[in-house]
Parts: C-alpha cells; structure tokens; sequence
C-alpha cells in the first residue's frame, strides 16, 4: 500500500491525528449528553451506536495493533496506508469519530457561515442546492456506506458516496462533513426511511465544526 509520505495524504495530516495511548485507540468521548440530539437522534440510537458500535470497532483495531507494521501510528495513517481487516476497523472508528463529533443542539434553519458557505455556494449553487444532492447521493448509496462532503487542497469542495468503512482521506481529500447511511444509524428512529433521517439530521449540524475543519484543509 502507499505510504503516508504519499502527496495523496496532505490532507490527512492536516487533520487532527488521532493517536493510540499505550498502543490502543479508545472511544471517543461525546461533546454532548446522550439524550441532547433528540428527537432527530433518539438516545436509545447513541447508546447503541456509540456505546456497542463503536466500542466493536475500536476493540477489534485494538486487538489486530500488537507487533503488526500499524501499531504506534496515528488513526488517519492506518485510514490512508491498510486495507482489508484494518480498513475495515480503522476506517469505522474514524468515520464514527468524525460523525459523532459533528452534532448540536436541533435548530430550525441551520446554515454554515462564513468561508465555508461561500465555498458550497460557488461549488454547489446554494446550500439548498447541496443539501438536495447530498440527500440524493445518500438515498441513492446501495448497501451500507457514508456520504461524505469533503474539500480538496484549492478548497475546492465534492460529495463522495463511501462503502463500508472507507474515507475520503484515501482520496486525497479533507473530510468535513458525513452522513452515516447504515441502518444501525438510524432504524430505530426511523425504521427504513432513510430519506426522512436524510432530511432530519442537518437540524443537528454544527456547522461551527465543519467550518473548523473546512479551515484546517488550508493549513500549511
């Protein structure tokens, strides 16, 4: 596999690398009560999901670590360098990292602001027109997977549907924003509507986030 040193992970080191501490990852640690997202994510999802889903991911890529060519490196290394059982793991707890840590308080006509919603409105139009096509693209995802918005290194932005537990890191590309299209993300609010959870969860963006990491993509 390529190595981090790769032109292709730029954006991967600009992003705040995730490092093991005594040679484990852990789960990450919620910036908000687990009820706080209601009612567009239930508690009962976020205990679930980030209780027991994440913590299997994050146990199974502490368990394939110890005196393999990954162990001491940093969760995005092991995104952009492995494949196989470590993508699959290494991959999901980034992903769930990035996700989980993208939420607010609900709020009616939530936008971004700033350098950010300049850049969706020259990429996309509009924020309307970006949100109908990222709800597009995560509808029209076959399978489990991501959808991903993500900005490359002239800032330039792009949506990008993921499979399983690939990133956009992998790419070349900075991720900002992503929208978790398994069903464990979402059944038990919202059964098989998956367009309705589309529609529900920009309520709950921190755009304040995105906005940050939309930034770092231009760091030197």
């Amino acid at each position: 596999m390529t190595t981090c040193m790769n032109m292709n992970c730029q954006m991967a080191t600009k992003m705040e690398q995730t490092m093991p501490v005594n040679n484990k990852f852990e789960v990450i640690q919620l910036p908000y009560s687990a009820w706080a997202l209601e009612p567009i994510i239930s508690r009962e999802t976020i205990e679930l999901h980030h209780d027991k889903h994440l913590k299997t991911y994050v146990d199974n890529l502490n368990a394939l670590l110890p005196n393999s060519q990954f162990e001491g490196k940093s969760l995005e290394q092991i995104v952009f360098e492995s494949e196989g059982a470590f993508l699959n793991n290494a991959g999901q707890v980034l992903n769930h990292n990035l996700y989980f840590t993208q939420f607010g308080s609900s709020m009616n006509n939530n936008e971004p602001n700033g350098d950010l919603a300049v850049a969706i409105d020259r990429c996309f139009g509009s924020f309307e027109k970006f949100k109908e096509e990222f709800i597009k693209q995560g509808k029209s995802l076959f399978g489990s997977g991501w959808v991903w918005l993500s900005a490359g290194e002239d800032g330039h932005l792009v949506i990008t549907q993921e499979p399983n537990g690939h990133n956009p890191i992998q790419r070349g590309y900075m991720p900002l924003l992503c929208f978790d299209v398994w069903e464990h993300a979402y059944y038990m609010d919202y059964q098989n509507r998956r367009a309705e959870y589309l529609e529900a969860i920009w309520k709950i963006i921190n755009w304040d986030v995105i906005g940050e990491r939309f930034a770092r993509s231009f760091a030197e």
